[in-house]
């Protein structure tokens, strides 16, 4: 059963800065350079990672879908550039993530994307053919999977002072979400 909605994508996807703004503002780095293990992302690594995706992933893959089809494939999105990045004061990211995000949204309402463009296919290097659909619900998801990401890194911080309750958190216990 399918139950992907544009409109409510683009909740998600409007709730996101604000939420990574909630849950991260203010916090001082002992909290946003938390990591659980040497692979692990911090949270402010998933902001950077967020801040190239809104640069070079979703909506440009879109207009390639749009403008190009099956004709011209995606170019390979590099889960790791943010790491290249010079680093920054968390707040002025997570104002950079938020314009970003403003402008993709805007931009995706601009293209007026009815049924049919919904299913207008591009070719992704690992999948093959997608839909602009199928894209739009992974962007979604990928803000969620991220802000679940952020919260898990930071909970794992407290792991072993948690004591007895540790049996009724079992985040603390779960691998650690995929960074990407």
């Amino acid at each position: 059963m399918r139950t992907f909605e544009l409109d409510e994508a683009i909740e998600i996807l409007r709730a996101a800065p604000a939420t990574m703004r909630a849950m991260l503002g203010g916090l001082s780095g002992p909290w946003l350079e938390t990591r659980p293990n040497e692979d692990a992302w911090t949270p402010t690594d998933i902001i950077r990672h967020l801040i190239v995706g809104e640069e070079t992933d979703w909506i440009p893959r879109a207009r390639i879908m749009l403008t190009h089809g099956t004709s011209k494939p995606f170019d390979v999105f590099d889960r790791e550039a943010q790491f290249a990045a010079p680093a920054r004061p968390l707040v002025e990211m997570l104002d950079e993530f938020q314009d970003l995000r403003a402008r993709n949204l805007a931009e995706l309402g601009g293209l007026a994307l009815t049924g049919p463009a919904l299913h207008a296919p591009g070719i992704h290097p690992e999948f093959g053919e997608v839909r602009l659909g199928d894209m739009i619900a992974t962007w979604a998801v990928h803000d969620l999977s991220h802000i679940a990401q952020a919260a898990e890194v930071m909970a794992k911080r407290y792991t072993e002072d948690v004591g007895p309750w540790r049996r009724y958190l079992p985040l603390l216990d779960r691998e650690e979400l995929p960074s990407s």
